[in-house]
């Protein structure tokens, strides 16, 4: 069993994907927890995804940014005007649809799978939005994010403290780099440790702290396939490129705890079918990858749903989602069965997504 080591780099320990592959599973997930919560909130794990992996989903995300421009929309950012970066709404369920193959192969991703877990648990929900950051593209203030980091300073004033304590726990964040990132491109910038100071969602607001954020703040280099993982309390902001020549690429994922909403709305029973026949063909050599690409797909949470036409049968909860698409998969099912059965389960919960 590899021993578990990180470079520690300006407080942030960076990890090779595969020392944690070869470690024990359980102290990964028990450090992941530590250096998450009590740390400095920040993970970088370096050759997350295959290099190969990468550039066959950056050719299907580039082919969606040179639709959305031909159709003249102009999507707009959390920190940039319209049109003056490029980003897809709802990746996920895009790149499902669009390829299933390369979606199952992304997201068969063990590292990704490993860090969720360890934070939210099982049947953890994927969201994803692919952000470009073109040459002179501006930096963001530092910030928190989703949940109580995305509301107005004069409603987080009125959740009572445990809820600050909550948030945090209720979503990871994440980003796969796409393209390589050096620091004048503007990976993002961060504040290790301040997931730990309550007041943090208010604080932000404060012209002061936004200088100490600006004065303390580390900021480090990704190459292509290397991934990093926070906590979304830690105070973050994208940096500047400064570059004349760097398109800054990202796939920004928002992993949600079961327990908790989404920021997307994802059509889900969409995904599952289109991706089907992909994780039939993954389940015949890498069952475990084909796994992780399902959980990222499908609902893994039964709630909320009607319990008059949706009962318990064999336990507290019905089947989620998710349980439907592995039943399908052990037992061979066409996909016509998978679709018809899905529909039936989203007519008996009262919707499809």
């Amino acid at each position: 069993m590899a021993e578990l080591k990180a470079l520690v780099v300006r407080d942030v320990p960076v990890y090779q994907a595969k020392l944690l592959r070869e470690a024990d599973r359980t102290a990964v997930c028990e450090q992941l927890v530590y250096t998450l919560s009590d740390g400095p909130g920040i993970v970088i794990i370096r050759g997350a995804f295959a290099a190969e992996t990468v550039h066959r989903a950056t050719e299907e995300f580039a082919a969606i940014i040179a639709e959305q421009h031909a159709t003249g929309a102009a999507q707009g950012d959390h920190f940039a005007r319209p049109g003056a970066n490029d980003r897809i709404w709802n990746a996920l369920e895009k790149l499902a649809v669009r390829a299933p193959e390369v979606f199952v192969d992304y997201y068969a991703n063990d590292i990704l799978a490993l860090v969720s877990e360890a934070w939210l648990g099982p049947g953890y929900q994927v969201t994803s939005q692919v952000n470009v950051v073109k040459p002179g593209g501006a930096g963001q203030v530092g910030h928190r994010d989703y949940h109580l980091g995305f509301l107005a300073p004069e409603r987080i004033e009125r959740f009572p403290e445990h809820v600050h304590r909550l948030s945090p726990v209720l979503t990871l964040q994440g980003a796969v780099a796409h393209s390589d990132m050096p620091v004048e491109s503007g990976p993002t910038c961060y504040l290790p440790g301040s997931q730990r100071y309550l007041p943090g969602y208010l604080a932000t607001e404060l012209p002061e702290f936004r200088e100490y954020f600006d004065e303390r703040h580390v900021q480090l280099p990704l190459e292509l396939g290397d991934a990093v993982f926070f906590n979304p309390a830690v105070i973050h902001g994208a940096g500047a490129n400064r570059t004349a020549n760097v398109q800054r690429m990202a796939n920004l994922l928002q992993v949600s705890s079961p327990f908790g909403r989404a920021m997307e709305t994802v059509h889900r029973e969409r995904m599952c079918n289109a991706i089907y026949p992909a994780l039939v063909a993954r389940s015949a050599t890498d069952p475990g990858g084909a796994g992780h690409a399902l959980t990222a797909a499908a609902e893994g949470y039964p709630f909320p749903t009607d319990l008059d036409a949706d009962p318990p049968v064999d336990g507290l909860a019905p089947p989620s989602q998710a349980d439907l698409v592995r039943q399908a998969l052990e037992e061979s099912w066409p996909e016509g069965r998978l679709r018809d059965q899905l529909a039936e389960q989203a007519r008996r919960r009262g919707g499809g997504r």
